[in-house]
């Protein structure tokens, strides 16, 4: 069995690819709903301890907004799409057409965490969409849920109602651009053993 803290640069490799493409995707579908050009692409993928995840947003302290999915069908995972709220903010206003700066934290509204959540929805969907492509697998999204806490909280919240899924979360660094704004996001894959194993052998790379 495979466990992902033992991925290798091939596997990382493959699973960047397919990233690359979700992220093709997923910046068509953002396009197309907001009716404006918006590029994505996943600049990095890495394996990291799950505890060591609140650092990439400035710590268990920091501020964010999480949309949470559980995976079903072929195989069972979680991803988890996390954003500081001072970048989330910004990415708002880039999906809704808004002016840099009018969406604040302290002014974030029903609509404004409705848009969040449709975009994981989306990222999530189009990169199982595209790794259902190259495995032939059946992968089912949950309705995303969304959080706005303490990046610390989230991940407790994820552990609690889920248990240990694992010791190290894959990330897929995800870079939005429009005109000359850049906001980085963090997309995590949780995926169980069994899961990953299935995964890696569709994909041809489980050794």
């Amino acid at each position: 069995m495979v466990y992902i803290g033992d991925l290798s640069n091939m596997q990382l490799d493959a699973l960047q690819e397919i990233g690359n493409i979700g992220a093709g995707n997923a910046a068509t579908a953002l396009a197309q709903l907001i009716n404006s050009k918006i590029e994505m692409n996943v600049p990095r993928v890495k394996i990291l301890p799950f505890d060591t995840v609140p650092d990439l947003v400035g710590g268990a302290d920091r501020h964010i907004i999480g949309v949470y999915l559980n995976v079903g069908g072929s195989v069972s995972s979680n991803i988890l799409f996390m954003l500081p709220i001072e970048q989330a903010v910004v990415l708002v206003d880039l999906l809704m057409g808004k002016g840099i700066g009018e969406t604040r934290p302290d002014n974030l509204g029903d609509l404004e965490l409705s848009a969040m959540r449709e975009m994981g929805n989306i990222i999530a969907a189009t990169y199982l969409n595209a790794l259902s492509v190259f495995t032939r697998l059946t992968l089912v999204p949950s309705v995303p849920a969304l959080a706005m806490d303490m990046a610390g909280s989230v991940l407790d919240a994820i552990l609690a109602k889920f248990g240990e899924v694992a010791d190290h979360v894959l990330l897929l660094e995800t870079c939005f651009k429009k005109d000359d704004h850049n906001v980085v996001g963090h997309f995590f894959m949780l995926p169980e053993p069994e899961a990953l194993d299935t995964i890696l052998s569709a994909l041809g790379v489980n050794n």
